[in-house]
């Protein structure tokens, strides 16, 4: 009697000091693969979408930790589109902050030698450039809420959020991301007889699959105020600058 409890204590005792990713779930796994971006996010990311660049170089190992772990992570075929999804958008914007830590101070990252064509970040044993992600791997999966969800590190594109995207919340997420780009008034404006809108919309109209007629009705999907069928639609100038705290 005393052997056996002897060795259900052992056998207690050698479980609990087991690696902790040995004892979570498959999902709680997939997670925490990117709480450590998120936890940068909050920390260094305003509520207007600007980065406390100056405060995240100090902090810079950090970022270069999620990278490294990505590297290792790359997603496998049995990956849900949701997973590939939410590792390579989270991939891109950590990319791009790695990016103009690596060249701060820097008033724009298109100062930047061949920002979006050097190949700069490693999955698995590959290495891809920031336009490998956008356009080969990302714009292809379909889902054009993706250009709300990538950020370019200025002014003009969508806001860096606070939070990692995850597998679980993906849908959500681009969901509110849409949402949020289109209403913020500093990106698109709308009149009471025309609208002028981002030069995202024109860039990548074959995504949207959008003529003038059907980006309307893209835009009203979102829009908290619609706007009538015919409203003549225009582009704003895009803003370069970096989108930094301290600007």
């Amino acid at each position: 009697m005393l052997r056996a409890v002897f060795l259900i204590s052992l056998l207690l005792v050698s479980h609990s000091v087991l690696p902790q990713d040995e004892r979570v779930s498959p999902g709680r796994s997939a997670i925490s693969l990117h709480t450590p971006w998120e936890n940068l996010l909050q920390e260094y990311v305003q509520d207007d979408g600007r980065v406390n660049y100056k405060g995240l170089l100090k902090d810079q190992q950090r970022l270069k930790s999620y990278l490294e772990a990505l590297a290792l992570k790359p997603p496998q075929e049995d990956w849900t589109p949701g997973a590939r999804m939410a590792y390579y958008v989270n991939l891109y914007n950590a990319g791009t902050v790695a990016l103009i830590l690596e060249n701060y101070p820097v008033k724009s990252i298109r100062d930047i030698d061949r920002p979006w064509a050097k190949k700069r970040v490693q999955v698995g044993t590959e290495w891809l450039s920031l336009g490998d992600i956008e356009h080969k791997i990302l714009r292809k999966m379909g889902d054009a809420r993706i250009h709300f969800a990538i950020n370019c590190a200025s002014i003009s594109c969508p806001k860096l959020p606070e939070y990692a995207f995850t597998e679980a919340e993906i849908e959500a997420q681009l969901e509110r991301a849409a949402r949020e780009f289109i209403n913020d008034t500093n990106r698109n404006t709308i009149y009471a007889d025309r609208a002028e809108v981002s030069r995202i919309f024109k860039w990548f109209r074959s995504d949207f699959k959008a003529d003038d007629t059907s980006l309307i009705e893209y835009l009203n999907h979102y829009l908290e105020k619609p706007i009538p069928d015919g409203t003549p639609i225009g582009f704003l100038p895009y803003d370069w600058s970096l989108n930094d705290s301290d600007l």
